[in-house]
């Protein structure tokens, strides 16, 4: 099985001919190509049915340039990365691209394992974006997002931003997975004094271990095996702007320490550099698993916290926010109508309360995806109850709806209720712990057994 399917673009033949030689002795499958106009219709056949995870280019090519094929992915395709590769000498101009969205850049003469490190980032990057509604640096106005609705809870998070952005102190936005809280840094930077200046965006949880150093603070040719040419990192390309740093969480603990030193002095060192570089960066950290733990645990350096949280965001989960669904439904229908070509006029209003019975531990995400499978499944013009996915279905059942306590004996009153408050107990328990059964059930006193046959006994999904 393929780990990953490419593009490569660039006018010299045995410069392709040699990356595929390399990507597919490593396990990835590359279609190449001189003629970066044939490039782009490729691009535009892979992509859209979702067969292609990055692209990677040449920057100065005749015709249509890397920046042009750039510039045509982030329109088409904004969650697809593209890898630039530049001769030596034009790193400046790779910056240019990196600033502009490019995932990241390859220097000629490029070192086997320095190009493979880079595409298995990005290619496990695209592979995480997938479940994504979008990626930053879109027009927000186009999105579905964590600050659409007219719920007590939205108006907190928007009051919060409000306060927080004209500020350069770092932020923390913590919430839980699928919250879309890289929408609200988005949002946070765009309403800064920085918004003219950069987003640099790094998964911490993308980035092997072994690279994080270098992937922030950059390195100096010759400073390991592959360094073939100096590097800036992301702090560099975040100078007067914003450096968002998602899953912060996952940091490695020397790069952690690293960090503090850099926050605090305003400076950077590459790897292997001997002079430092000073930088203006507002670093904005996400955060889906509880940091304050993670500091009590020594899995997370408590000054590192500290520094991140001078400014703390909380994005709220979907279950505190269930009076939004109508407008976030509408929203999704009306964003999957633009993209599949449907013209479904809507949702029945009995299919609401459904949808506010489930705990929807995946949280907005997982809420774009049931709208997007109703939508492909449904033969009506109107979205109905019996279009919805089965574990929604299942609610009419099993839960409230439908349910007269008046018709009940006392026992079976007790019963119910118990298995709705264990129900939500254990979704938040999973919610909280990224679905992993033997943490949530340590945080409910079960064992691993007695926590996955109430799974099964109440009908709870992972």
């Amino acid at each position: 099985m393929s780990l990953g399917r490419l593009i490569v673009i660039d006018d010299e033949k045995n410069i392709t001919f040699v990356i595929k030689a390399m990507l597919e002795r490593a396990g990835f499958e590359a279609l190449v190509f001189n003629d970066s106009r044939l490039a782009l219709e490729a691009i535009d056949s892979e992509a859209a049915v979702g067969g292609l995870d990055t692209v990677i280019t040449d920057l100065y090519m005749p015709l249509v340039g890397g920046m042009e094929v750039l510039a045509h992915c982030r329109k088409n395709f904004p969650q697809l990365p593209v890898v630039m590769i530049t001769a030596f000498g034009t790193v400046e101009a790779a910056v240019t691209a990196l600033k502009q969205g490019a995932f990241d850049f390859i220097t000629k003469p490029f070192d086997q394992t320095d190009l493979l490190n880079v595409v298995q980032k990005a290619v496990q990057t695209s592979r995480q974006r997938e479940f994504e509604p979008s990626t930053l640096g879109t027009n927000t106005a186009t999105r579905v997002s964590a600050l659409q609705g007219e719920s007590a809870a939205v108006a907190e998070l928007k009051r919060t931003i409000s306060k927080v952005a004209p500020s350069s102190s770092s932020v923390l936005i913590s919430g839980e997975i699928g919250t879309e809280k890289e929408l609200v840094a988005n949002e946070i930077h765009l309403s800064s004094p920085r918004k003219n200046g950069p987003l640099i965006r790094v998964n911490c949880s993308a980035v092997p271990s072994a690279l994080m150093d270098g992937e922030l603070f950059g390195y100096e040719r010759g400073a390991f095996s592959g360094a073939v040419a100096s590097k800036p990192g992301r702090f560099e390309l975040a100078h007067e702007g914003t450096l968002l740093l998602e899953d912060i969480s996952e940091l490695p603990s020397d790069v952690q320490a690293k960090l503090v030193k850099v926050l605090q002095e305003k400076k950077v060192e590459r790897s292997g550099g001997l002079n430092s570089i000073p930088v203006d960066v507002r670093v904005v950290a996400t955060s889906a698993r509880d940091l304050q733990a993670s500091v009590k645990s020594g899995e997370f350096r408590e000054d590192l916290y500290y520094q991140l949280a001078t400014l703390p965001v909380r994005v709220p989960p979907l279950r505190e926010r269930l009076e939004d669904l109508p407008i976030l439904v509408s929203r999704f229908i009306d964003q999957f109508n633009h993209k599949l070509g449907k013209t479904i006029s809507g949702m029945n209003v009995d299919c609401i309360p459904v949808l506010q019975k489930f705990g929807w531990p995946g949280n907005l995400r997982q809420l774009e995806n049931v709208i997007e499978r109703t939508i492909l499944m449904t033969e009506s013009e109107n979205l109905q109850i019996r279009d919805l996915p089965e574990e929604l279905t299942e609610l009419v059942h099993n839960s409230d709806l439908g349910w007269d306590e008046s018709t009940k004996s006392f026992k079976e009153i007790v019963r119910h209720r118990t298995q709705n408050l264990e129900r939500e107990l254990i979704e938040k328990a999973l919610s909280e712990t990224s679905g992993n059964v033997t943490r949530a059930a340590e945080r409910l006193g079960l064992s691993r057994k007695g926590l996955q046959l109430k799974l099964k006994e109440l009908g709870v999904k992972r």
